[in-house]
């Protein structure tokens, strides 16, 4: 490891993110004494059973093809991330501190990332026997993608075309004395060649920097895939000409990207923003962490590339597929290679001017995919215009890269409203697209802060202040998912909106507490991390155990490992308390175990959508209370982020939340249940029972939608008495989203949209 990357993750920061995540409760630390039997598994082997449940999505021939092919690529994808994150992690770990242990498994860093590799070359064989059926069943549909081992005569031809055209694109090297090894950025393809004869080995390479990924052709009534890469291998010694080719593959690396911020951030002094760009520079040269071939190698050719790219033999994975997937896409399809369209329902039709005197009467949920993002964007654009409102303030985590939201963010900002954005330079992945995001929004006017130098913002919190008649009122919005327009059409996540007097002083207070650079502090009504919101969760699950069986805790997550809460279920579970846990990810606490969590289930569900929500539901009847927030049940989220979390205080609202618990409860078709050793098998039943399916029906009914502005509260509720199940009408179909009435009546709004982006490119 080089003196650059050892500078790259400080020591000190290193170990005081374990003793944060290590420190437990003295009632948990006896809880784990009196165990008797193991009850958690580990953290990154938890993930890793996640991503074979996408995987068994690319498997299933009830998903459509090109579906499952599209689920294929996102399992590789996530193991990306996984190796350059975690993995990244780990390594550094093992180096530096060896001799940690793991508080759930009492694993050190060496031993975990053994496992970990093993269980990655397990999954590679059945991700491979999944790529193969797939091979097939897109041959069945005329849809061939290209062996270049076993090419027939016009493939041929088609395939000497391509690589004549390709070829000014390529620039191929040999790597000796006098030719370094050329940087090889991360997640970098190129093609590697053995040169020589005799024992002696010599590396050449061919970069694939400037080259489509792809080519399709027609032939004979069929299409024909030709996945560049492999066209490239196939050709190598036409670009190697005076050089003996002996053997050649497709090779891919990928660099380790766990990189903390140096220790200065933590002076007020510093320049955030130019440290987060010295950070991404650094991230680009980080060392590598797997080495991914594609063909067959000799072991001499193995160990050639092992030693030229400085990877250990447990790092090197060899593979007999692409490494990219994604010729979905640039196929011709037949409707019944995808998923039916489906349209974000604009279930709230409220009109210009009609927002604050609905919210003044009730509350607003809005639930994503099913419904649009729109109505909140047209809120922020009437709170714009509003003479009453003096300000809005929002936290803002992953913008989408043509951000609606910032565009009307920008308009309030030009109304000479005070727009205050808490922008995160550290959302993992997204800090280039933030950085560029925080000079268009100063630009626009907007006064823009990088929020806490200990602890990331991942809260989605916004607040409008108005002053009405020498009152001051609020309407504040908290969600579970980030203000991105894309991903609100493929992540599952719920956005809450009220006029509650009291959440808006604590968001109030959250937002002063940021300014000034301070955690925020104990809060009336919202639950905000690090500092209350584990403890307001620790209260009511200590009440549901105070009542034994009569108790009840539902939650559903993407993500648990934080000890002190385990720790509770146990003991919420020893009390005979029915607990069910909705957890799509990481679930560090083993359900069914005799004596300890033998009431605890644990469900997992992997569809069509990113199922990203939060919700919170202790008890039930009149005791019943429900939350929704930001914040997963990871150490990361209780301990060292700052998260906000709400409850659900109307009856309609809290209802709607609980039809998506019951959604996922009843899903026997997209459902997994997580069995006492960490493995998960498939909910019994089958198709008709999708969650995601019943919800959609359920979000763009006529039942949920927002109509017009409510009349007195007394009618209101009267109303709502004659409203019928929430189901769709036979042929019923949602509205389609298009551009709002609010925008199209901004005088020069897509104007000033197009001139926010054109310095983004």
């Amino acid at each position: 490891m080089g003196k650059e990357d050892t500078v790259s993750l400080p020591l000190s920061a290193m170990s005081a993110e374990i003793e944060a995540d290590s420190t437990l409760s003295e009632s948990t630390g006896e809880l784990l004494q009196r165990l008797s039997v193991p009850c958690f598994t580990d953290r990154e082997l938890s993930w890793l059973q996640f991503n074979l449940r996408v995987l068994m999505e690319s498997g299933d021939r009830t998903v459509p093809l090109l579906e499952r092919l599209k689920f294929l690529s996102i399992y590789f994808s996530n193991l990306d991330e996984f190796f350059m994150v975690r993995v990244g992690s780990l390594t550094h770990r093992s180096i530096f501190l060896p001799d940690v242990t793991d508080r759930k498994t009492g694993w050190t860093a060496a031993v975990e990332l053994k496992k970990i590799l093993a269980e990655v070359s397990r999954q590679q064989t059945v991700a491979e026997i999944v790529y193969r059926d797939l091979l097939t069943d897109l041959k069945n549909a005329d849809i061939d993608l290209l062996d270049f081992r076993r090419l027939g005569k016009a493939e041929e031809t088609m395939c000497r075309k391509a690589f004549a055209e390709l070829r000014p694109l390529l620039s191929p090297r040999i790597v000796d004395g006098r030719h370094p090894l050329p940087f090889i950025g991360n997640r970098e393809q190129c093609v590697a060649v053995a040169l020589g004869k005799g024992d002696a080995l010599q590396l050449g390479l061919v970069p694939l920097y400037r080259v489509p990924r792809f080519k399709v052709f027609e032939l004979q009534g069929r299409q024909k895939v030709a996945v560049v890469s492999e066209l490239v291998a196939h050709y190598a010694a036409q670009l190697f000409k005076k050089e003996d080719v002996r053997e050649c593959c497709v090779v891919r690396l990928t660099r380790n990207a766990d990189v903390f911020i140096e220790d200065d951030l933590r002076s007020f002094d510093a320049d955030f923003r130019a440290s987060m760009e010295k950070m991404l520079r650094k991230r680009k040269r980080q060392l590598p962490v797997r080495l991914q071939l594609d063909g067959k190698a000799s072991r001499a050719f193995l160990s050639l590339l092992q030693r030229s790219f400085g990877v250990t033999e447990k790092s090197c994975f060899v593979g007999s597929m692409p490494f990219d997937l994604g010729f979905g896409s640039e196929v011709r399809r037949t409707p019944e290679m995808k998923y039916a369209e489906r349209k974000s329902c604009r279930s709230v039709k409220l009109r210009k001017g009609e927002y604050f005197r609905y919210l003044e009467q009730r509350d607003i949920l809005l639930s994503f995919p099913y419904q649009s993002m729109t109505p909140f964007i047209d809120l922020l654009y009437e709170a714009a215009d509003d003479p009453e409102v003096s300000s809005i303030r929002i936290t803002l985590y992953r913008l989408a890269a043509s951000s609606k939201l910032a565009a009307a963010l920008a308009y309030a900002a030009d109304q000479g409203k005070e727009v205050l954005c808490l922008l995160e330079l550290r959302a993992r992945f997204d800090e280039q697209n933030n950085i560029d995001y925080s000079e268009v929004l100063e630009d626009a006017g907007c006064t823009v802060i990088y929020g806490l130098p200990e602890q990331k913002v991942h809260s989605k919190l916004c607040l409008i202040t108005r002053q009405r008649g020498g009152q001051v009122s609020y309407i504040t919005q908290v969600g579970t998912g980030n203000y991105n327009e894309v991903t609100s059409e493929q992540y599952c996540d719920v956005s809450l909106i009220t006029a509650d007097e009291g959440v808006g002083r604590d968001a109030a207070a959250v937002f002063d507490a940021l300014s000034l650079g301070q955690l925020p502090a104990e809060s009336e009504k919202l639950w905000v991390a690090p500092l209350s919101f584990k403890p307001r969760l620790m209260e009511l699950l200590e009440r549901e155990r105070a009542k034994g069986v009569d108790g009840f805790v539902s939650i559903k997550v993407n993500s648990i490992n934080d000890m002190d809460v385990m720790a509770e279920l146990i003991r919420c579970s020893q009390a005979g308390v029915p607990v069910e846990l909705f957890v799509r990810g990481i679930c560090c606490l083993l359900p069914g175990i005799p004596g300890a969590t033998e009431n605890i289930t644990v469900r997992s569900v992997v569809g069509r959508y990113l199922e990203h929500s939060r919700i919170f539901v202790f008890g039930r009847g009149e005791e019943r209370r429900v939350f929704l927030g930001s914040g997963d049940l990871l150490n990361r989220n209780t301990r060292r982020r700052v998260e906000a979390c709400i409850e659900a205080s109307q009856p309609e609202i809290m209802a709607q939340l609980l039809e998506i618990m019951e959604a996922f409860r009843q899903d026997r078709e997209k459902g997994w249940l997580m069995q006492s050793d960490g493995s998960y098998v498939k909910a019994p039943g089958g198709e008709g029972s999708s969650s995601q399916d019943r919800l959609y029906r359920y979000f763009t009914s006529p039942a949920v939608a927002v109509e017009t502005a409510p009349a007195p509260v007394q009618k209101a509720e009267q109303q709502d008495e004659a409203i019928p199940a929430a189901q769709s009408p036979a042929g019923e179909k949602p509205q389609p989203v298009g551009k709002t009435s609010t925008e199209a009546e901004k005088p020069g709004f897509w104007a000033l949209l197009a001139n926010l982006f054109k310095r983004k490119g």
